[in-house]
């Protein structure tokens, strides 16, 4: 396999005309202001700046439309119709926040690793990364669980980056000679603080949804990052002397 190739993080740079802040990459940037921008609106509409009296009730109104919906989910397979309307909830909830705080803490985590992972994987990877983990993860959740809740948020996608992270960062660790135990660190952290919030204060199971995300974006990353075609070839080579 090729040698890694590192991301430059040069901490100094003599170029006087080099920008003060590393440029976040185009995909990162789309997804930000697609998130903010809806929350932007939903913040107006409360705060009586756009929409009227109306306004006030465009989040409830946005979260019937276009969350995921396990009710729904189960009548599209028990009925065998998927309808367009129906099939885009797998991708639409993720742009719909409960709250500004709900929202501002999945930007924190796309900003960080959404920039870090695209500077390494080819942009439309990480766009893929993003909503496959997020459709996917709804899914298996929603055929796991029978919940009455509605999914929101981009968390489920945010745990896809999370995964595509820990793969480059174990595959940086292993190729220094280091324990790349270390890259599962983060997601170590997330699930048990995740299962001592379910254990103490109950809630919905949104934690499949999100732990399977993870799952989605560390084999994309596997697979569609760098090196990956080599390792590809490998495993179909292995395959083919059995």
């Amino acid at each position: 396999m090729h040698a890694w190739r590192q991301p430059r993080f040069d901490m100094y740079n003599d170029d006087l005309n080099a920008h003060p802040i590393n440029p976040l990459p185009a995909v990162v940037i789309v997804l930000t202001c697609l998130i903010g921008g809806v929350e932007l609106v939903f913040q107006a509409a409360e705060a009586g700046i756009i929409g009227g009296p109306q306004g006030i009730g465009w989040r409830v109104e946005a979260v019937q439309k276009f969350a995921f919906s396990d009710t729904i989910f189960d009548w599209m397979r028990l009925n065998h119709i998927y309808s367009a309307d129906n099939m885009v909830r797998f991708f639409s909830y993720m742009f719909i926040h409960q709250t500004l705080t709900h929202m501002v803490l999945s930007l924190v985590f796309i900003l960080a690793l959404g920039k870090y992972v695209a500077e390494i994987v080819n942009p439309f990877v990480v766009l893929g990364i993003f909503l496959a983990s997020g459709a996917i993860g709804a899914a298996v959740y929603s055929m796991a669980f029978d919940e009455r809740y509605a999914l929101v948020g981009s968390t489920p996608a945010v745990y896809g980056f999370i995964g595509a992270f820990t793969w480059l960062r174990f595959s940086k660790l292993k190729s220094e000679g280091e324990n790349g135990f270390k890259a599962f660190y983060l997601i170590i952290f997330f699930i048990s603080i995740t299962i001592i919030f379910k254990i103490i204060f109950g809630g919905s199971n949104n934690w499949l949804a999100e732990f399977t995300g993870f799952l989605v974006g560390f084999l994309m990353t596997i697979i569609l990052g760098p090196d990956g075609k080599q390792r590809i070839l490998y495993l179909r080579m292995l395959l083919q002397q059995r």
